[in-house]
């Protein structure tokens, strides 16, 4: 839905960057070519396979591409416990972003974080979100905080990431 689609910041982008292999495999599946995910992975030596709801590629229909080491995103915010699970079920590495609030109580999603590897990328700023990247400063301020909700990506269980939030755009 059209409030579902919002644009992450280069500054919401480089902490996850940071702890995905040079040059692996990344699979971006809420995400146009325009996407900062996929324009930023791929100038930093990633092959990056993008797919968008828009151009007819539903995740939850889309098998996860040939070679795919990790799958990197921020998923539609009102799919966001069945995106977990569809993620967790597929067993790929993944990182996406998602607000934190209420995250651990639904007791499905409670069950399914208890039940499953998972890490957490904590951002020491709320990410502000672009509506369109043709905007020169985010559009959306949310009211929570959001995190990188990962599984086989960071070192330990929750890694804290300090942000630049002028570092909006790629260069």
């Amino acid at each position: 839905s059209g409030n579902d689609e919002f644009y992450t910041p280069a500054y919401a982008i480089r902490p996850i960057m940071k702890h995905l292999r040079p040059g692996a495999t990344v699979w971006c599946p809420f995400d146009t070519e325009e996407s900062l995910f996929v324009t930023m992975l791929r100038s930093a030596g990633f092959t990056v396979f993008a797919t968008h709801i828009d151009s007819g590629q539903d995740f939850f229909l889309t098998s996860t591409p040939e070679g795919t080491d990790y799958i990197v995103s921020n998923p539609p915010y009102s799919l966001k416990s069945e995106v977990l699970a569809e993620l967790f079920a597929r067993g790929v590495p993944f990182a996406m972003l998602i607000g934190v609030v209420g995250i651990f109580e639904s007791q499905k999603r409670f069950e399914m974080f208890r039940d499953n590897p998972f890490e957490v990328l904590y951002l020491n700023r709320r990410v502000a979100y672009f509506r369109d990247y043709s905007d020169d400063k985010p559009a959306l301020n949310p009211p929570f905080s959001s995190a990188y909700f990962c599984s086989g990506v960071l070192p330990k269980q929750i890694i804290f990431e300090e942000v630049n939030k002028k570092d909006l755009k790629a260069d």
